[in-house]
């Protein structure tokens, strides 16, 4: 029952990931192939970083499934072009789900090779965020998690409530979708009330430069 749901959580996490991958692609007029790809990467790119850390099978590798997922969410992007570019706020949608899904995943797959949860919160973060960096990087665009944006911040507090719950004695089912929720919440918050996290003032360092 617990990999049946994990196995529909990553699917579910892919296309997310694909589809905002694949609309930041159409941004900058790449044809079909290039965007397949970067949709590609976008859903693989945090997993294939994870496992090879973790020493384990490459997930993509062992099923065609998320290929042919990826392929399928290139066609919602070609049907519903106009729908999904036009709007910024799908990309957040499908981005907040795509890191959530994958951050449950990073964390549950190091948990299970006997890894502490310390470690477990860092693949979360990794599995979440790095398919995006990824994306952003081959659309020539500054990667959203070095940003001020609220982001591989929530993960962290999605890992914290998921560690909460296994404290407490939750089933690994509550565990997973309490982590989903918080990450999602959070990255809600931070759109509706324009949250975010203090910058490096580029203006201070100058001045403290000339000032020696």
């Amino acid at each position: 029952m617990e990999e049946t749901f994990l196995f529909i959580t990553e699917v579910i996490g892919t296309i997310a990931a694909a589809i905002s991958g694949m609309r930041l692609a159409a941004t900058k007029n790449f044809d079909w192939f290039g965007a397949y790809t970067v949709g590609l990467v976008t859903a693989i790119g945090g997993g294939t970083l994870r496992d090879v850390l973790l020493d384990i099978p490459v997930f993509w590798m062992q099923t065609w499934w998320y290929l042919a997922v990826t392929a399928l969410s290139l066609v919602v992007v070609i049907l519903f072009k106009s729908f999904l570019v036009s709007r910024d706020r799908m990309l957040f949608i499908f981005d907040s789900i795509g890191l959530a899904l994958f951050c449950v995943i990073g964390i549950q797959k190091s948990l299970a090779v006997g890894y502490p949860m310390w470690v477990a919160a860092v693949m979360g973060i990794i599995t979440g965020a790095f398919g995006g960096v990824m994306r952003d990087i081959l659309i020539n665009e500054e990667p959203l998690i070095f940003r001020k944006d609220i982001y591989a911040t929530a993960c962290l507090a999605g890992a914290l409530a998921y560690w909460v719950m296994i404290l407490v004695g939750s089933t690994p089912m509550a565990q997973q979708i309490t982590c989903m929720a918080v990450i999602i919440m959070i990255r809600i918050l931070a759109l509706k009330y324009n949250l975010s996290l203090p910058v490096l003032n580029r203006t201070i360092v100058v001045k403290r430069r000339t000032t020696k």
